[in-house]
């Protein structure tokens, strides 16, 4: 509704439309047209939605990949909720891309506009005092045999969790900008970046935490919000440290921030979460650095392989997950 001036009257393509509510908003917002396109079931509740709210004429749902549904014109704005956890994982900016690519007018609006995917180091004694320490003296009994089995279980994987800025341990790091106006399909396929933490405490590292922010802005201002940092490769010992604080929109001529953050509001997405199998204690002031590659999985594209290397104190770490 912020950006009704650039949907009224407008054609509009909804990318992975659900239940159609985003396409219903942008006919609200007085677009001329909206074709709102899924892939899934789901398209057939839309159109029912659609229905039901007297907007059959306005909005017409297509059942059908955006790779390969038929649109006869072109469209002055794409909206979509693309994103996944991680940003990346079973995201539908593919999906984004191609659409753009197909029917995207030269000067038209992309809604969000862009994405930036940032990394930093965590502490969460509460959780790994939960899943792990627990098995030390199990009613009396001690079941420390099961303690490699439990940390297997508990963070072989990425997590899923809220977590809190009190649980963060340095300024993020910038892993991936994305402008949506310009970025390519073949980017998708692997995004890698070295980084360079300072703890601003003394406490265990238990993982490092994954968040992203998205960016609404009109067609003339798409990439007002551009870190100054994109991703390093080769840092030596003089390299900075990360210090890039998060956005804060301070005034309505800003674009509108949605983020993830843990010291913002909670979302469904939450934070992602890598954990270590034994955590490490840092001191204030303590270098953490290494690198981290996500890529998609060649057993599908869909799930997401994460490489992270670390080290902190002279000493040097790997962990691998598959998010699937």
């Amino acid at each position: 509704m912020q950006h009704q001036s650039f949907i009224q009257g407008r054609v509009v393509v909804d990318v992975g439309c659900g239940t159609g509510i985003l396409s219903i908003f942008c006919a609200q917002a007085g677009a001329k047209r909206v074709y709102a396109v899924d892939a899934s079931a789901i398209a057939v509740q839309a159109k029912e939605v659609v229905k039901a709210n007297n907007l059959a004429e306005t909005v017409i749902v297509l059942h059908g990949r955006v790779e390969d549904v038929e649109i006869d014109e072109q469209v002055d704005v794409i909206i979509s909720e693309w994103m996944g956890y991680t940003l990346l994982y079973e995201s539908m900016l593919g999906s984004v891309i191609t659409a753009r690519d197909r029917w995207l007018k030269h000067g038209g609006l992309i809604l969000p506009c862009a994405a930036t995917l940032y990394l930093a180091p965590i502490t969460h004694p509460d959780r790994y005092n939960d899943s792990i320490d627990f098995w030390r003296n199990v009613y009396g009994i001690d079941m420390s045999a099961m303690l490699p089995v439990a940390k297997q279980c508990a963070f072989e994987e990425p997590c899923v969790e809220t977590i809190t800025g009190e649980n963060v341990l340095t300024w993020p790091h910038v892993v991936k900008h994305v402008d949506c106006y310009t970025i390519q399909l073949n980017e998708l396929e692997s995004v890698s970046t070295r980084y360079k933490f300072q703890s601003m405490m003394r406490a265990p590292l238990h993982g490092f935490a994954f968040w992203f922010d998205v960016e609404f802005s009109g067609p003339a201002n798409s990439s007002i919000i551009t870190p100054s940092q994109s991703p390093l490769i080769g840092l030596s010992d003089d390299d900075p440290v990360d210090d890039i604080p998060s956005k804060k929109r301070t005034n309505p001529n800003e674009p509108l921030v949605l983020s993830t953050a843990p010291e913002d509001p909670p979302t469904h997405w939450q934070q992602t979460l890598i954990y270590l199998y034994d955590p490490i204690e840092v001191e204030q002031d303590q270098i953490i650095e290494g690198s981290v590659t996500l890529s998609q999985s060649k057993e599908n594209r869909r799930f997401m392989n994460i490489h992270l290397q670390y080290s902190s104190g002279g000493r040097s770490f790997v962990k691998e997950s598959v998010f699937r």
